[in-house]
């Protein structure tokens, strides 16, 4: 959609409700996690429920889970977390061989029930239920497109646009595959899809592979396969990982069991690192290992590159501790715990007292005054966007009796905006893109703070450096942005969309 239909879409909508109890993170949010499951003798539903559950960090906003049988297609969805969108009478009503499940953290369309995934689309081979993780950077020249041809929508979604392109190809006489397949030709961005059908189930990734998707298997008579975006969601419900789906890859699962196509003939894989650094649960397996061993090498790397004197090491709960670890680790600092997470902070519409807005992070992070008082502190966290949680850390940490605090990221400074999936904001609102390191230091009131190298963070993962995505960093984007999708984000923002 254009830039002015997403401004008029979010006049339109209402005010959206405030986590007053929760300050917003000073962090990229991530913008969703898909599942899927082929069994038809098992409950579809509950196992997606459980799935869901563990992806719960993937996006907050909205939940929803399709189940089809021949035919038949149940969907429930709806704003919430997942364990507030569904209870037990409704799982029992979705019925089905398989299940397409979704949550979602919003970055194109607006924040309400309508854009809920996942999106069902029926065809003439039946209905197809769409999950997707990731952003198109082609939506104007797509809607025009599938609108010329057309195509409907009920939403402001770029997933509708792939579930629309796919039932255009199946209505024109193709079979399942091969319409996807022809749609995914007409998609640029990223996307990681899980679709239901009457048939079977697919699971995909673009020809970049920038955002995760893995295929498990639960053993039986016959063995089932489930999808999902990261291999936390496999453990809840006791399947085994058995591989990633590779970029530009469709998997389809079946009664036959699981068959690979592969749709492009040279995937460059890109595979998002924020990914490695934040995003995925750190008990997710990638590259044959999870993300908290990496983690903790980014701390060891991170130590290696800016030690200072001090007494202790702490991380940000709970994103930066393991990097801490590492950096403790390497620079024989002690490790402490300098701040406990109130772990069921939650939504409410009761404002708070003047004093406790003025508080800010301590609803959400509470300094140890015994720990903290009068020691030089090394506070280690993943990543900084905006540097206004950071601030307050350092405030509380000070306040609690800290006499120097150091700041440490182990990540280099995001410059620029993310357009594959990820809501960051508009370049010119990075702090990094705007100050030096001396000026963000003094806005954020460290003594000093340093970021990881590029070079440091590409070389502990042990892997090819080309096959991440790191424009965040770089401005170096695999695939290349309209210069109308660019314009786009400034005018929302500037909108205050």
């Amino acid at each position: 959609m254009t830039a002015n239909d997403q401004i008029l879409d979010a006049q339109k909508r209402p005010t959206a409700s405030v986590n007053v109890l929760e300050p917003p993170l000073d962090k990229p949010e991530e913008a969703c996690g898909v599942f899927g499951i082929y069994a038809p003798e098992k409950l579809v539903a509950k196992l997606a429920y459980f799935g869901l559950y563990a992806l719960q960090h993937r996006g907050q906003e909205s939940a929803g889970i399709a189940t089809l049988e021949g035919d038949s297609i149940c969907c429930h969805k709806d704003m919430g977390l997942v364990s507030q969108v569904f209870k037990e009478s409704i799982l029992n009503e979705l019925i089905g061989d398989l299940a397409v499940g979704h949550t979602r953290y919003s970055t194109t369309g607006s924040s309400h029930k309508a854009n809920a995934q996942p999106a069902v689309i029926k065809t003439r081979l039946g209905h197809l239920a769409l999950a997707h993780n990731g952003n198109l950077v082609n939506t104007i020249e797509l809607r025009q497109t599938l609108e010329q041809r057309g195509g409907n929508f009920n939403t402001t979604t770029d997933s509708e646009m792939i579930a629309v392109a796919i039932a255009q190809e199946v209505d024109g006489g193709k079979n399942w595959l091969d319409g996807a397949i022809s749609a995914f030709q007409l998609c640029s961005g990223a996307y990681s899809l899980v679709i239901g059908t009457p048939e079977g189930l697919m699971g995909v990734r673009d020809p970049q592979g920038i955002r995760p998707l893995v295929i498990g298997i639960l053993e039986g008579n016959p063995v089932r396969y489930v999808l999902a975006s990261e291999t936390c969601a496999l453990d809840i419900i006791g399947a085994e990982y058995l591989r990633d789906v590779e970029p530009g890859e469709l998997v389809w699962i079946t009664e036959s069991g699981l068959s690979s196509f592969h749709w492009v003939v040279k995937p460059q894989r890109k595979l998002c690192i924020f990914e490695m650094i934040y995003f995925a649960r750190p008990d997710s397996i990638m590259h044959d290992e999870s993300l908290y061993s990496y983690r903790v090498r980014l701390g060891q790397q991170l130590a290696r590159e800016s030690i200072v004197k001090a007494d202790l090491v702490m991380g940000v709960p709970d994103s930066g501790i393991p990097a801490a670890i590492g950096f403790s680790q390497v620079s024989g600092i002690p490790y402490g715990e300098g701040l406990i997470k109130n772990r069921y902070v939650g939504r409410t519409f009761i404002q708070p007292t003047q004093h406790m807005r003025e508080s800010g992070i301590k609803m959400k992070l509470n300094p140890l005054k015994d720990v903290l008082a009068d020691k030089r502190v090394i506070m280690v966290d993943d990543s900084i966007v905006r540097g206004t949680t950071s601030r307050k850390i350092v405030k509380a940490l000070r306040d609690a009796g800290a006499k120097e605090v150091h700041m440490r990221i182990s990540s280099p400074p995001v410059t620029h905006p993310c357009f594959y999936g990820i809501d960051t904001d508009n370049q010119s609102q990075l702090v990094a893109a705007t100050k030096s390191i001396a000026e963000i230091a003094g806005q954020i009131g460290v003594d000093s703070l340093a970021y990881l190298s590029w070079e440091g963070m590409l070389k502990v993962t042990g892997e090819n450096p080309n096959s991440f995505c790191s424009a965040c960093f770089t401005g170096d984007y695999p695939i290349t942005i309209p210069e109308q999708v660019k314009r786009s984000k400034l005018i929302l923002e500037e909108a205050n969309v």
